[in-house]
């Protein structure tokens, strides 16, 4: 059996966004878009992975597959619920109208269509694939309800009276919108209404609105928000939001933070924790995959980052590392010391404008009230990824927890308020040097 500590990897070949990621029956649970095959994106499968703890990590057989006509080539991106003591899946299933003649994997021209279904489990560890689903939403043909190909990525909640689904979806392919679903009894669901907005990309993925706080928050991914000529185009971001949930009505301000600086993030998902804390998991993209010599894995490519508490201040959203995470460390790092760069450790550092860090080649320093980093010494040459990064000006001082291990570094400044996370290849050296 495959085990992670911290960062949930790829147990081999592909992984890339949470799926049903839930507390259930004294457990976490988190499933993720899966391509068993090979270290490549292909007809997406449902990973599985188990938790105590949200630290380690011990991987199950692939969940769910393709196995229904409506979802013959994918079972993309979704989330979970409790209901009656079951655990309660909910995806887009994904069907090519045509299909690539020398990688059956790949929709020929981009030709697709897109229903939502579901499965449900009786314990969270079987998964009927032949007796279990259902269809749940049909490919819509009508353009003004729904894009019949891009819109996906179910989020599921229970609200006050009834049952809530937010899809992602577009108007056009050229403005981004989501979608509202209610329910009754999480099976049976009607159209709601749905929201579009100009600044929101072409099409938004992975859609979430949930409450802490007081406050709703949206998070999604919408598609072709950056131009600068670079990779990943399509950026996590998250907004305050104005919904009212008796009958659906979003609003959403124009501008919207960046979940995650470093800008590899992506398709973030949350769910609260057994403690009822808001928590949010997400897919760290990498450019290639790594060979593993620990374990039976082999190649691989994709992993999370940490779990992070999602806390609304001062109209500011926050994003925290959990309170599980800095537990698991049993001492901590300062500049000067020496760590163990083939493990996992964990720094602590305050910076003064023009000071900085260098963490094995990976640099973090302040500059202009801002934090920024620079891994263009640890990313082995890749061209065109962004290699430099910057917070927005910060409100005051200049905190740094920093985890690193082998393939990812995450930078929290003052306690979440903003994160930098960067994935990275070739760490080197013991020493923890100041700048």
């Amino acid at each position: 059996m495959i085990r992670d500590v911290l960062h949930l990897k790829a147990p081999g070949n592909w992984l890339n966004d949470p799926n049903g990621f839930i507390y259930y029956k004294g457990k976490y649970h988190v499933f993720f878009q899966q391509f068993p095959y090979a270290p490549v994106w292909g007809t997406m499968h449902w990973g599985h992975a188990v938790s105590e703890d949200l630290i380690h990590w011990e991987h199950r057989k692939t969940a769910v597959f393709p196995t229904k006509d409506y979802d013959r080539d994918g079972v993309f991106s979704g989330s979970g619920i409790e209901k009656d003591g079951k655990l309660y899946l909910y995806y887009s299933a994904v069907r090519y109208e045509a299909e690539e003649e020398e990688n059956i994997h790949l929709a020929k021209d981009g030709r697709f269509v897109t229903s939502q279904a579901m499965l449900i489990s009786d314990d969270g560890e079987q998964f009927d694939n032949f007796a279990g689903k259902k269809q749940i939403i049909p490919v819509s043909r009508d353009s003004r309800t729904a894009d019949a190909r891009n819109t996906r990525d179910p989020k599921v909640w229970r609200g006050k009276e009834q049952f809530y689904m937010i899809l992602g979806s577009t108007l056009n392919d050229r403005t981004g919108r989501v979608l509202f679903y209610k329910s009754k009894d999480a099976q049976k669901w009607e159209y709601a209404g749905q929201y579009q907005n100009d600044a929101y990309g072409t099409v938004i993925e992975c859609p979430d609105l949930f409450e802490t706080g007081g406050a709703w928050v949206f998070a999604g991914c919408p598609m072709g928000i950056m131009n600068d000529g670079l990779a990943y185009t399509d950026q996590a971001v998250c907004a305050l939001a104005d919904f009212r949930e008796e009958d659906c009505r979003l609003k959403l301000p124009e501008t919207y933070q960046f979940i995650d600086y470093g800008l590899d993030l992506y398709a973030p998902q949350t769910n609260v924790d057994a403690e009822g804390r808001r928590v949010m998991i997400a897919w760290m993209r990498m450019p290639e995959p790594v060979v593993s010599g620990e374990d039976e894995r082999g190649e691989w490519i994709g992993m999370m980052c940490l779990p992070r508490v999602v806390e609304v201040s001062d109209g500011h959203i926050y994003f925290r590392v959990h309170p599980q995470v800095k537990q698991h460390f049993t001492s901590v790092v300062s500049p000067g010391d020496e760590a163990d760069f083939k493990e996992p450790f964990y720094v602590r550092a305050v910076l003064e404008e023009g000071r900085g860090l260098d963490i094995g080649g990976y640099r973090i320093w302040a500059e202009d009230g801002c934090i920024r980093t620079d891994r263009s010494r640890v990313f082995r040459g890749l061209e065109g990824y962004r290699t430099t990064c910057c917070t927005p000006p910060l409100k005051g001082g200049c905190k740094l927890d920093v985890f690193v291990e082998p393939n990812l570094i995450e930078v929290f400044v003052n306690d979440g308020e903003y994160v930098i996370s960067n994935i990275v290849y070739g760490l080197d050296g013991t020493m923890i040097k100041e700048m």
